[in-house]
């Protein structure tokens, strides 16, 4: 073989074993595949049935936790208890589950237990369909709650309305069994899903120092399912212009750097950061 000839050849061989190692290592492409072995784009036919199977196995202990109104505290093994083992495997790829490496913008908050001091925010009655609503009792870290109180006082003496808190503290195993059920919502696509719910122990609402509230309006205007009902709300603009002389601080705004989508509803508290 002529040395030009060689010469290219090695060029061709080599570059097909960089391809390769690439593929292995998941550098290759658009990161369909996460390291802990789930597809971001889409679920396969049999996790999407082993998904609404586990969700109808833990929907009756779901539901006697709402009614016990202690949901927020969910802790791991509980939500593992009603599982089979293969089950809890699965559910435990999503647990362990790194978004960074996979290549998904996020920030690591830490694992909550639910072993802080709360204050359950309760009886909080909004307008739905102009009928009283009642909203689950919520769990806050009492100095987060009474930032919201104060801050909610000033709101109410300026413009006559206020806000309530549709979702405070969550640990980290409750944060697992909302984004499973989440999953139908986005057409099971886990980066679709990623989008708009955290992964456990990447989500403010679990993270005391830097604690998420969501809001929701005395009409019932949350803005989970189109954000721009909210955001021309009276109440948001008073927060984009106040909020943070309470020490709050709009998590998701528009054209987000880590690419979550804007949740105009969703605000920390930046008071108790180090």
């Amino acid at each position: 073989m002529p040395e030009i000839q060689k010469f290219f050849f090695g060029i061709a061989v080599g570059s097909l074993f960089l391809f390769l190692v690439m593929v292995k290592n998941g550098a290759a492409g658009t990161h369909d595949t996460a390291v802990s072995g789930l597809p971001l784009e889409h679920l396969s036919e049999a996790q999407i049935q082993k998904v609404r199977a586990i969700l109808t196995k833990l929907e009756p202990m779901i539901k006697a936790r709402e009614a016990r109104e202690d949901l927020a505290t969910l802790n791991f093994d509980e939500l593992y208890a009603p599982l089979m083992e293969s089950e809890r495997v699965f559910v435990r790829q999503f647990q362990k589950f790194d978004p960074i490496k996979a290549g998904l913008e996020t920030t690591w908050h830490g694992i909550a237990d639910g072993q802080i001091e709360l204050t359950a925010v309760q009886k909080q009655t909004f307008r739905k369909k102009g009928l009283p609503t009642v909203l689950p009792t919520q769990y806050v870290p009492t100095e987060v709650y009474h930032a919201y109180q104060v801050m909610m006082q000033a709101m109410e003496k300026d413009i006559g309305k206020k806000l309530y808190i549709e979702s405070g503290y969550r640990s980290s195993a409750y944060q697992l069994y909302l984004f499973i059920s989440y999953l139908q919502k986005h057409e099971y696509s886990v980066r679709e899903t990623a989008h708009w719910n955290a992964f456990p122990g990447y989500s403010e609402h679990g993270d005391p120092k830097n604690q998420a509230l969501d809001f929701i309006n005395e009409e019932g205007i949350s803005g989970e399912n189109n954000p721009e009902a909210f955001a021309v709300l009276p109440e948001y603009r008073w927060l984009f212009q106040h909020a943070a002389s309470y020490r709050f601080k709009l998590s998701f705004p528009k054209k987000n750097p880590k690419g979550i989508g804007f949740e105009p509803w969703h605000w920390h508290y930046t008071g108790n950061q180090e």
